[in-house]
């Protein structure tokens, strides 16, 4: 797999909510199809990475939960 180097890590647009936050890296995520996330308050801590599909349906899930129909 080629490597983006660095990782630009931007935070997600839900991070206003009480410190909860949650950054991704979205030139990474078009370079290889995978999406590599972590928590913005531990920048030195694990990288979750996952698919495209599975990131697209985590982003589906967590908007329905908010509109309360899940």
């Amino acid at each position: 797999m080629t490597e983006v180097s660095p990782l630009q890590w931007v935070k997600s647009t839900y991070s206003d909510n009480g410190g909860t936050c949650v950054e991704w890296s979205p030139s990474y995520a078009n370079a290889t199809g995978i999406v590599p996330l972590r928590d913005s308050k531990r920048a030195d801590g694990p990288v979750l990475r996952v698919s495209t599909a599975a990131f697209a349906g985590l982003v589906v899930g967590l908007k329905a939960r908010n509109l309360g129909t899940i």
